[in-house]
Order: structure tokens, then C-alpha cells, then sequence
């Protein structure tokens, strides 16, 4: 899992890392809210730490513009402010959970972990039996994909590829999940092999009203043809 910590409080910060780092974690900090939003565009992290006071832009300003650039992370606020309408208030702004100071680190790494299982089984998993995309159909219960009434001829790998980016229509799912869900528990299989998934996706998407965008050091997204 890979984490980002926006926290200004240095020893914080620095005890966060140590902690979480030593439980598997991968982690990234920030101390500074208008730096937080151009870090999270580029690590792409599993799950973000949003601490609500910061420099520059506080937490909830991160947190607002964020969702409105599109970025559909996990957020678990981390605040001193304990109150049930702060509580309310980072929720209504797109938080997915929050956790008061002082607390307990076992808590909090559950709570973590918590978020990007979910977030994993959303890209997999649609809230309704059939999405669409453009002229692309998803079938959850028969797992099929169909171009209008003709079925698409995918390789599971295409497949677990193609359906959480159908899942999110517009938006950027990051290399590294689709690498995970596209080869998981693979541990000898190369980076670079996720390449030949989508150039082969590529040819069997032409013609189906959606184009498969690639987005450098963000992952990629499938964008709707308005000409289709």
C-alpha cells in the first residue's frame, strides 16, 4: 500500500513514517497544503493522511480541490478537532473516514488498510450488475464485455484491465493498482509487461466509442468518443 502523510507537524510526521514504514507501508510526506495537491497528482497513493491544519491551504481546501481535479483517493482525516460537526464537516467535503488525536497506531493502520481494501474492491467491483462506456458493456454476473450486442474477445488480463477503468469513466486509475489487479501475486513478472496488456487493448477497443488514454506518471483513464 502506498500512503501519503500531509502533516506539517514535523515529529508527527517523522514518527507516522517510522511507524507506518516499519508495518509494510510505503510512505510519502507533506508538510504543505498547496504542495499536498501537486504530490497526490503525481504519487497517485492508495490512501491519503490529511491532516486539517496546514500552511499555505488547509486540509479541507486539499481536500475540496482535490475531488473536484478528479482525484477519487481515499481520504482518512487526521485532526485534533474532535467535535461531531467537524467530524461532519470533512466528511461533506469528501473525507472517507476520520480519526481524532491522540489515537491509537493499530487503529489507525486498520483504518488504512480498511480504505484501500474498499477502494481495491471498487475497481473491481460495479455498483450496479451493468456499466456502460461508450458503446462498451459490462456484464458483472456473466463478466462478458460487449461492443453493442457482440461480445468482445478479452483475456482475463484484458479484462481485469479494462473493467476499473470502465468503472471510472474519465478518470485516472494509477499503473500500479491495475498492475496489482492485472497480475496479482505475480512476483517475477516485469513492470513494463502491463504495456503489452494495453497495446493489445488498444486494437480491440477501436471502434467501441471509448479511447484508452495513457496519462505520464499517473496510470491511465478511459475517456468517452462524443463523435461515436
Amino acid at each position: 500500500m502506498k500512503l501519503l502523510i500531509v502533516e506539517d507537524d514535523l515529529a508527527m510526521q517523522t514518527a507516522l513514517q517510522r511507524a507506518l514504514s516499519s508495518r509494510a507501508i510505503t510512505v510519502a510526506v507533506c508538510g504543505d497544503g498547496l504542495q499536498a495537491l501537486t504530490t497526490w497528482k503525481q504519487l497517485q497513493p492508495d490512501v491519503v493522511l490529511l491532516d486539517l491544519t496546514l500552511p499555505s491551504l488547509d486540509g479541507l481546501a486539499v481536500l475540496s480541490q482535490a475531488r473536484q481535479l478528479g482525484l477519487l483517493t481515499p481520504v482518512l482525516i487526521l485532526t485534533a478537532r474532535s467535535t461531531v460537526g467537524d467530524r461532519v464537516i470533512g466528511l461533506n467535503a469528501g473525507a472517507d473516514d476520520y480519526l481524532a488525536k491522540p489515537f491509537d497506531l493499530d487503529e489507525l493502520e486498520a483504518r488504512l488498510r480498511a480504505l484501500h481494501r474498499r477502494n481495491m474492491s471498487s475497481l473491481v467491483e460495479p455498483n450496479s450488475d451493468i456499466i456502460q462506456a461508450g458503446l462498451l458493456r459490462h456484464n458483472k454476473h456473466s463478466g462478458a464485455v460487449y461492443c453493442k450486442d457482440a461480445v468482445i474477445d478479452l483475456t482475463p488480463r484484458e479484462l481485469a484491465f479494462l473493467v476499473p477503468l470502465m468503472n471510472r469513466v474519465g478518470h485516472a486509475v494509477s499503473k500500479e493498482q491495475l498492475f496489482k489487479l492485472v497480475f496479482p501475486n505475480a512476483t517475477e513478472v516485469q513492470y513494463e509487461a502491463i504495456e503489452v496488456v494495453v497495446y493489445r487493448l488498444r486494437k480491440k477497443l477501436a471502434g467501441t466509442g471509448v479511447n484508452l488514454i495513457t496519462l505520464r506518471g499517473l496510470g491511465y483513464l478511459l475517456k468517452e468518443d462524443t463523435n461515436a
